[in-house]
């Protein structure tokens, strides 16, 4: 079995319209929500062994302010697939994870988060509906002993967190 954490970048900032979409930072909540995840993560004993992040700037932001308050030490690696990525692009990301790993975290975007974690925990042409709002981590198990099995239908949703509740 393989753990995959999905973790949404929290709150953006809409104040400069001039920056490109890649470009965009945090805004307030997003500064306070992604720590709060990070301390949830912490207390609940979910680090995991790797996190691949978008290269957005939000999705960095948010990996660093969450993976420092939840004690998280080891290096982020950033995927620039990640950002605006489809279903196929995110399950190649996963595919390609090294299989010394047991637990990974991916952060990034809608709705791609969406899309991947409803096609893993619903079935091959029948995707369950998951709504992954800003600075949640949804935590799905896959059936596989490789992350190069990982496939519609193998996954089971375990929990799903937004930083309001904890």
């Amino acid at each position: 079995m393989k753990q995959l954490l999905l973790l949404r970048h929290a709150k953006s900032s809409w104040d400069d319209p001039a920056l490109s979409d890649f470009n965009r930072p945090l805004g307030p909540r997003g500064l306070k929500d992604a720590p709060r995840i990070g301390r949830f993560l912490r207390a609940a004993g979910e680090l995991p062994d790797l996190v691949v992040c978008s290269s957005a700037v939000r999705a960095r932001q948010t990996a660093k302010l969450a993976l420092e308050a939840a004690g998280f030490r080891k290096e982020i690696r950033h995927e620039e697939r990640i950002y605006e990525a489809s279903v196929d692009t995110l399950l190649d990301v996963v595919r390609s994870l090294d299989d010394g790993v047991e637990s990974a975290m991916l952060v990034g975007h809608n709705p791609g988060f969406e899309m991947l974690a409803g096609a893993l925990i619903g079935g091959k042409g029948h995707p369950a509906s998951v709504r992954v709002p800003t600075a949640n981590v949804t935590k799905v198990e896959l059936a596989v002993s490789s992350w190069r099995f990982a496939a519609p239908g193998t996954g089971t949703l375990l929990w799903q967190v937004v930083p309001r509740i904890v």
